[in-house]
Protein backbone atom coordinates (compact mmCIF):
# COMPACT_ATOMS: atom_id res chain seq x y z
CA UNK A 1 0.00 0.00 0.00
CA UNK A 2 1.82 3.17 -1.31
CA UNK A 3 -0.87 5.70 0.56
CA UNK A 4 -2.91 5.79 3.52
CA UNK A 5 -6.75 7.09 2.83
CA UNK A 6 -8.56 8.30 5.82
CA UNK A 7 -12.04 9.96 6.02
CA UNK A 8 -14.61 11.01 8.10
CA UNK A 9 -18.29 11.45 7.34
CA UNK A 10 -21.64 12.40 9.78
CA UNK A 11 -24.03 10.05 8.23
CA UNK A 12 -26.67 12.05 9.85
CA UNK A 13 -28.91 9.65 11.83
CA UNK A 14 -28.73 6.01 10.42
CA UNK A 15 -31.47 4.67 12.24
CA UNK A 16 -33.91 1.88 10.75
CA UNK A 17 -37.82 2.22 10.06
CA UNK A 18 -39.56 2.69 13.20
CA UNK A 19 -36.98 4.77 14.92
CA UNK A 20 -38.33 8.17 15.40
CA UNK A 21 -35.02 9.44 13.94
CA UNK A 22 -35.16 7.22 11.03
CA UNK A 23 -36.59 7.42 7.80
CA UNK A 24 -41.07 6.81 8.22
CA UNK A 25 -40.58 4.15 5.38
CA UNK A 26 -38.99 1.52 3.80
CA UNK A 27 -38.46 2.50 0.43
CA UNK A 28 -37.01 5.50 2.16
CA UNK A 29 -34.63 3.64 4.09
CA UNK A 30 -33.30 1.84 0.94
CA UNK A 31 -32.93 4.86 -0.69
CA UNK A 32 -30.99 5.82 2.39
CA UNK A 33 -28.32 3.03 2.48
CA UNK A 34 -28.75 3.07 -1.14
CA UNK A 35 -27.17 6.83 -0.94
CA UNK A 36 -24.56 6.13 1.51
CA UNK A 37 -23.47 2.67 -0.14
CA UNK A 38 -22.56 4.81 -3.39
CA UNK A 39 -20.52 7.65 -2.12
CA UNK A 40 -18.49 5.01 0.53
CA UNK A 41 -17.58 2.93 -2.60
CA UNK A 42 -17.00 5.53 -4.40
CA UNK A 43 -14.21 7.37 -2.65
CA UNK A 44 -12.85 4.00 -1.18
CA UNK A 45 -11.34 5.10 1.60
CA UNK A 46 -8.52 2.64 3.82
CA UNK A 47 -10.24 3.57 7.01
CA UNK A 48 -13.85 5.48 7.22
CA UNK A 49 -14.65 7.74 10.84
CA UNK A 50 -18.24 7.79 10.56
CA UNK A 51 -20.37 9.43 13.16
CA UNK A 52 -24.49 9.08 13.53
CA UNK A 53 -24.68 5.47 13.81
CA UNK A 54 -28.36 4.93 15.23
CA UNK A 55 -29.33 1.45 15.68
CA UNK A 56 -26.73 -1.70 14.92
CA UNK A 57 -29.09 -2.99 12.49
CA UNK A 58 -28.52 -0.27 10.33
CA UNK A 59 -24.97 -0.37 10.96
CA UNK A 60 -24.85 -3.92 9.70
CA UNK A 61 -26.68 -3.44 6.96
CA UNK A 62 -24.84 -0.54 5.31
CA UNK A 63 -21.46 -2.96 6.04
CA UNK A 64 -23.29 -5.49 4.10
CA UNK A 65 -23.86 -3.43 0.57
CA UNK A 66 -20.04 -2.62 0.94
CA UNK A 67 -19.15 -5.33 -1.20
CA UNK A 68 -17.16 -6.74 0.95
CA UNK A 69 -14.18 -4.01 1.33
CA UNK A 70 -14.40 -3.21 4.70
CA UNK A 71 -14.01 -6.78 6.74
CA UNK A 72 -12.88 -5.09 9.60
CA UNK A 73 -15.62 -2.53 11.97
CA UNK A 74 -15.98 -1.23 15.46
CA UNK A 75 -18.99 0.54 16.81
CA UNK A 76 -18.94 2.65 20.10
CA UNK A 77 -20.93 0.99 22.93
CA UNK A 78 -21.53 4.49 24.05
CA UNK A 79 -24.20 6.82 22.52
CA UNK A 80 -26.03 9.48 23.37
CA UNK A 81 -29.37 9.90 24.72
CA UNK A 82 -31.06 9.85 20.97
CA UNK A 83 -29.02 6.43 20.12
CA UNK A 84 -26.33 7.40 17.99
CA UNK A 85 -22.59 7.02 18.22
CA UNK A 86 -19.18 6.60 16.56
CA UNK A 87 -17.83 3.72 14.45
CA UNK A 88 -15.29 2.28 12.22
CA UNK A 89 -15.08 0.99 8.81
CA UNK A 90 -11.60 -0.93 7.71
CA UNK A 91 -9.99 -2.68 5.00
CA UNK A 92 -6.92 -3.09 7.47
CA UNK A 93 -7.22 -5.19 10.84
CA UNK A 94 -7.63 -3.64 13.50
CA UNK A 95 -5.12 -4.78 16.07
CA UNK A 96 -6.26 -2.46 18.98
CA UNK A 97 -9.77 -0.83 19.98
CA UNK A 98 -10.58 1.64 23.14
CA UNK A 99 -13.63 3.48 23.90
CA UNK A 100 -13.22 7.07 25.43
CA UNK A 101 -16.36 7.70 27.28
CA UNK A 102 -15.10 9.16 31.28
CA UNK A 103 -13.53 12.50 31.57
CA UNK A 104 -10.04 11.65 32.12
CA UNK A 105 -7.79 12.88 35.00
CA UNK A 106 -6.06 15.18 33.34
CA UNK A 107 -9.18 17.29 31.90
CA UNK A 108 -12.10 18.00 34.10
CA UNK A 109 -13.59 15.66 36.23
CA UNK A 110 -17.43 16.70 36.38
CA UNK A 111 -19.00 19.41 34.85
CA UNK A 112 -22.60 20.78 35.29
CA UNK A 113 -24.79 20.47 33.24
CA UNK A 114 -29.06 19.60 33.47
CA UNK A 115 -31.29 17.01 33.07
CA UNK A 116 -34.33 16.41 30.30
CA UNK A 117 -36.51 18.24 33.13
CA UNK A 118 -34.22 21.23 33.30
CA UNK A 119 -32.70 20.18 36.78
CA UNK A 120 -29.08 20.57 38.16
CA UNK A 121 -27.20 17.76 37.44
CA UNK A 122 -23.64 16.61 37.11
CA UNK A 123 -22.09 14.91 34.25
CA UNK A 124 -18.14 12.90 34.25
CA UNK A 125 -18.64 11.83 30.86
CA UNK A 126 -18.48 12.34 27.07
CA UNK A 127 -21.95 13.34 25.27
CA UNK A 128 -21.31 10.34 22.82
CA UNK A 129 -18.33 8.21 23.51
CA UNK A 130 -15.16 8.53 21.30
CA UNK A 131 -13.57 5.61 19.54
CA UNK A 132 -9.34 4.78 19.75
CA UNK A 133 -8.25 2.13 17.08
CA UNK A 134 -4.95 1.12 16.21
CA UNK A 135 -3.65 0.17 12.26
CA UNK A 136 -0.59 -0.74 10.52
CA UNK A 137 -0.91 0.51 6.82
CA UNK A 138 2.37 -0.92 6.39
CA UNK A 139 4.83 -3.42 8.30
CA UNK A 140 6.80 -0.42 9.39
CA UNK A 141 4.19 1.97 10.22
CA UNK A 142 1.34 2.08 12.83
CA UNK A 143 -1.43 4.57 13.26
CA UNK A 144 -3.81 5.73 16.54
CA UNK A 145 -7.26 6.83 15.08
CA UNK A 146 -9.37 8.36 17.26
CA UNK A 147 -13.25 9.12 16.29
CA UNK A 148 -15.21 11.71 18.35
CA UNK A 149 -18.05 13.22 17.47
CA UNK A 150 -18.34 16.45 19.96
CA UNK A 151 -21.37 17.80 21.54
CA UNK A 152 -23.72 19.68 19.02
CA UNK A 153 -24.36 23.45 18.96
CA UNK A 154 -27.82 22.44 18.71
CA UNK A 155 -29.53 23.60 21.64
CA UNK A 156 -32.24 21.06 23.38
CA UNK A 157 -34.34 22.68 25.43
CA UNK A 158 -36.21 20.94 28.83
CA UNK A 159 -39.65 19.24 27.81
CA UNK A 160 -42.24 17.84 30.12
CA UNK A 161 -43.54 15.74 26.91
CA UNK A 162 -41.70 13.01 25.19
CA UNK A 163 -40.51 15.02 22.67
CA UNK A 164 -37.98 17.19 22.07
CA UNK A 165 -38.05 20.68 22.50
CA UNK A 166 -35.79 23.02 20.40
CA UNK A 167 -37.01 26.62 20.91
CA UNK A 168 -35.97 28.38 24.14
CA UNK A 169 -38.86 29.82 26.68
CA UNK A 170 -36.86 32.73 26.72
CA UNK A 171 -33.83 34.56 26.48
CA UNK A 172 -32.27 33.44 29.94
CA UNK A 173 -33.38 30.08 28.58
CA UNK A 174 -31.68 30.11 25.45
CA UNK A 175 -28.68 31.69 26.80
CA UNK A 176 -27.84 29.09 29.58
CA UNK A 177 -28.55 26.48 27.58
CA UNK A 178 -26.20 27.64 25.02
CA UNK A 179 -23.71 28.14 27.71
CA UNK A 180 -23.83 25.12 29.11
CA UNK A 181 -23.44 23.02 25.59
CA UNK A 182 -20.38 24.91 25.35
CA UNK A 183 -18.99 23.77 28.58
CA UNK A 184 -19.37 20.48 28.01
CA UNK A 185 -18.34 20.90 24.27
CA UNK A 186 -14.93 22.04 26.12
CA UNK A 187 -14.45 19.53 28.21
CA UNK A 188 -15.21 16.50 25.36
CA UNK A 189 -12.36 18.37 23.46
CA UNK A 190 -9.90 18.07 26.90
CA UNK A 191 -10.93 14.75 27.12
CA UNK A 192 -9.31 13.98 23.71
CA UNK A 193 -6.35 16.36 24.08
CA UNK A 194 -5.45 14.97 27.55
CA UNK A 195 -5.94 11.24 25.49
CA UNK A 196 -3.53 12.58 22.64
CA UNK A 197 -0.96 13.93 25.11
CA UNK A 198 -0.63 9.88 26.48
CA UNK A 199 -0.62 8.85 23.19
CA UNK A 200 2.17 11.23 22.08
CA UNK A 201 4.44 10.84 24.70
CA UNK A 202 4.34 6.94 25.03
CA UNK A 203 4.57 6.29 21.00
CA UNK A 204 6.99 8.11 19.23
CA UNK A 205 6.81 6.00 16.45
CA UNK A 206 3.33 5.67 16.07
CA UNK A 207 1.41 8.16 13.70
CA UNK A 208 -2.00 9.95 15.72
CA UNK A 209 -4.86 10.78 13.68
CA UNK A 210 -7.77 12.65 15.60
CA UNK A 211 -10.71 12.98 13.04
CA UNK A 212 -14.77 13.49 13.55
CA UNK A 213 -17.69 15.80 13.72
CA UNK A 214 -16.06 18.49 15.90
CA UNK A 215 -19.11 20.65 15.99
CA UNK A 216 -17.61 24.07 15.27
CA UNK A 217 -15.47 25.57 12.70
CA UNK A 218 -11.20 25.51 12.93
CA UNK A 219 -10.63 28.59 14.79
CA UNK A 220 -13.49 27.99 17.53
CA UNK A 221 -11.69 27.40 21.00
CA UNK A 222 -13.03 24.24 21.56
CA UNK A 223 -11.62 23.12 18.08
CA UNK A 224 -8.15 25.18 18.37
CA UNK A 225 -7.72 23.17 22.06
CA UNK A 226 -6.80 19.61 19.79
CA UNK A 227 -3.73 21.52 18.45
CA UNK A 228 -1.50 21.77 21.28
CA UNK A 229 1.36 24.22 20.85
CA UNK A 230 0.53 26.78 18.55
CA UNK A 231 3.12 28.29 15.91
CA UNK A 232 3.78 26.15 12.93
CA UNK A 233 0.66 25.30 11.74
CA UNK A 234 -0.14 24.40 8.21
CA UNK A 235 -0.05 27.96 6.36
CA UNK A 236 2.07 29.39 8.37
CA UNK A 237 6.11 29.99 7.61
CA UNK A 238 7.17 27.88 11.03
CA UNK A 239 5.56 24.43 9.30
CA UNK A 240 8.88 23.52 8.10
CA UNK A 241 10.63 24.85 11.02
CA UNK A 242 11.32 22.08 13.50
CA UNK A 243 10.96 23.11 16.85
CA UNK A 244 10.29 21.63 20.66
CA UNK A 245 6.58 21.70 20.23
CA UNK A 246 6.40 19.28 17.41
CA UNK A 247 6.01 16.13 19.34
CA UNK A 248 2.87 17.61 21.34
CA UNK A 249 1.47 19.23 18.20
CA UNK A 250 -1.31 18.03 16.13
CA UNK A 251 -2.04 19.92 12.38
CA UNK A 252 -5.25 20.14 11.62
CA UNK A 253 -5.69 19.47 7.65
CA UNK A 254 -8.31 22.27 7.12
CA UNK A 255 -5.76 24.64 5.38
CA UNK A 256 -5.36 21.83 2.69
CA UNK A 257 -8.75 21.95 1.48
CA UNK A 258 -9.43 24.05 -1.81
CA UNK A 259 -10.84 27.43 -0.02
CA UNK A 260 -13.46 27.23 -2.58
CA UNK A 261 -14.54 23.98 -0.87
CA UNK A 262 -13.38 24.14 3.00
CA UNK A 263 -16.65 23.82 4.88
CA UNK A 264 -18.64 20.32 5.32
CA UNK A 265 -22.21 22.00 6.25
CA UNK A 266 -24.36 24.32 5.30
CA UNK A 267 -26.10 26.05 8.67
CA UNK A 268 -28.64 28.39 7.66
CA UNK A 269 -26.97 29.02 4.39
CA UNK A 270 -23.63 29.60 6.06
CA UNK A 271 -21.16 27.70 4.97
CA UNK A 272 -18.91 25.64 8.01
CA UNK A 273 -15.81 23.11 8.37
CA UNK A 274 -17.00 21.55 11.40
CA UNK A 275 -15.53 18.30 9.93
CA UNK A 276 -11.92 17.77 10.81
CA UNK A 277 -8.80 15.28 10.87
CA UNK A 278 -5.85 16.39 13.33
CA UNK A 279 -2.67 14.31 12.23
CA UNK A 280 0.63 13.92 14.01
CA UNK A 281 3.94 15.09 12.92
CA UNK A 282 4.32 11.74 11.93
CA UNK A 283 2.24 11.68 9.61
CA UNK A 284 4.17 15.02 7.76
CA UNK A 285 7.52 13.41 7.55
CA UNK A 286 10.38 14.88 5.72
CA UNK A 287 11.76 18.29 5.74
CA UNK A 288 10.21 20.37 3.88
CA UNK A 289 6.96 18.30 5.28
CA UNK A 290 5.03 16.14 2.96
CA UNK A 291 1.52 16.93 2.64
CA UNK A 292 -1.60 14.97 2.16
CA UNK A 293 -4.03 15.68 -0.38
CA UNK A 294 -7.14 16.90 1.58
CA UNK A 295 -10.40 17.42 0.32
CA UNK A 296 -14.08 18.01 1.23
CA UNK A 297 -16.18 15.95 -1.12
CA UNK A 298 -19.18 18.90 -1.22
CA UNK A 299 -20.49 18.08 -4.25
CA UNK A 300 -20.42 13.62 -4.15
CA UNK A 301 -24.12 13.77 -3.51
CA UNK A 302 -25.05 17.08 -5.71
CA UNK A 303 -25.31 20.00 -3.40
CA UNK A 304 -25.47 20.14 0.56
CA UNK A 305 -28.69 21.06 1.79
CA UNK A 306 -29.02 23.75 4.35
CA UNK A 307 -29.83 22.86 7.63
CA UNK A 308 -31.82 24.55 10.65
CA UNK A 309 -32.38 24.26 14.39
CA UNK A 310 -35.37 21.41 13.43
CA UNK A 311 -33.61 17.97 12.59
CA UNK A 312 -36.76 16.93 12.08
CA UNK A 313 -36.87 18.18 8.94
CA UNK A 314 -34.60 16.10 7.01
CA UNK A 315 -36.08 12.76 8.44
CA UNK A 316 -35.75 10.08 5.95
CA UNK A 317 -34.01 12.45 3.01
CA UNK A 318 -30.90 10.18 1.66
CA UNK A 319 -27.63 10.62 1.96
CA UNK A 320 -26.44 13.42 4.41
CA UNK A 321 -26.27 16.53 5.95
CA UNK A 322 -22.53 16.66 5.65
CA UNK A 323 -19.67 16.00 3.48
CA UNK A 324 -16.86 13.41 3.58
CA UNK A 325 -13.91 14.93 4.43
CA UNK A 326 -11.16 12.54 2.89
CA UNK A 327 -6.94 12.82 3.20
CA UNK A 328 -4.57 10.70 1.61
CA UNK A 329 -0.66 10.41 2.92
CA UNK A 330 2.32 9.27 1.10
CA UNK A 331 3.47 6.22 3.03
Amino acid sequence: MATFKVMTWNLENLFSVGNSFGPKTQEEYTQKLNSLTNVILDLDPDVLAVQEVGDLQAFEELLAQLEGRYPHSYVSTSPDIRGIRVGFLSKLVIEEHEELVDFPQGGFSKLLSQDTEGNSTEITRMSRGALRILVRPKPNISIHLINAHLKSKLLTFPSTTNRPRFAPKDENERSRVAGLALLKRTAEAVALRVKANELLENNANQGLIILGDLNDVPSAATTQILQGPSGSEIGTRGLNQPDKGDDARLFNLAPLIDEQRRYSRIYQNNKELIDHIFVSQELLPGEPRKLPEVDSYIDVMDALPSVNDDPSLRRGKPGSDHAPIIAIFDL
